[in-house]
């Protein structure tokens, strides 16, 4: 009789443990809605800028970026072309005072004014993405998927595409970047950089990135970051 009872015992732990899990989830997911929302409101005071002014201030940029944003010189370097507007200029505008400490990007943004880090936002998301092709082996790339399109509710990793979208694109209202096309040693970077807290420029819609890639373990982000760039 104590021996069932204490498997009843322990199956019934084990269904509470699973929906605290579940519970968590669905509450880190409504918080990224909430900080979504927030985003949204603190991108949208960012004014439009001009293509063609833009354009004659990349010439300096397309050194590491390549002159059609979209063949950087390293895979450590992001591609430009086709990013969202309000996701460039926001970038740009940390870069400059050093919110986001990349020295490099930091030294090639001085002098220049709000107006024209807005022109360089405006230009580079004017030009067309290039696409990518993931090379992963078929588990990898569908462990990819499953968190793409599902995220891990055991580890309160909500979907990326709940912000991306489903094809990788983003959401320009909201300020949230594209990410289909990435590098994919960009991605896996990031994401290890948000992961240990090295890069926090989410503070705006409330550290989500670093909070979403505190469960991925570095095979999954390596799996991911392949995915997404094969995303169109």
């Amino acid at each position: 009789m104590r021996s069932k009872q204490r498997r009843f015992n322990a199956k019934g732990l084990g269904k509470t443990k699973m929906s605290v899990r579940k519970a968590a989830a669905k509450l880190r997911i409504g918080m990224l809605g909430a900080a979504a929302l927030l985003g949204m409101s603190a991108v949208q005071a960012l004014a439009a800028g001009d293509v063609q002014a833009g354009k004659a201030q990349s010439i300096v940029c397309s050194s590491c970026h390549g002159q059609d944003g979209a063949s950087a010189i390293d895979p450590s370097y992001p591609q430009l072309a086709g990013q969202n507007e309000r996701y460039l200029a926001r970038q740009l505008k940390m870069f400059q005072s050093g919110e986001r400490d990349v020295a490099l990007m930091t030294a090639q943004l001085i002098g220049k004014s709000k107006q024209d880090l807005d022109d360089l936002a405006a230009y580079y998301a004017s030009l067309p993405a290039k696409a990518a092709e993931a090379i992963g082996s078929d588990a990898e790339i569908a462990l990819a998927q499953r968190i793409y399109k599902g995220g891990i509710a055991e580890k309160g990793v909500a979907a990326c595409s709940s912000c991306h979208g489903p094809n990788g694109a983003g959401n320009a209202q909201a300020g949230f970047p594209r990410v289909s096309g990435q590098s994919s040693a960009y991605t896996a970077a990031q994401l290890i950089a948000y992961r240990e807290g090295n890069r926090k420029s989410d503070e705006v819609f409330g550290g989500m990135m670093r909070g979403v890639s505190k469960g991925l373990s570095d095979r999954e982000i390596v799996a991911l970051s392949d995915y997404i760039s094969g995303l169109n």
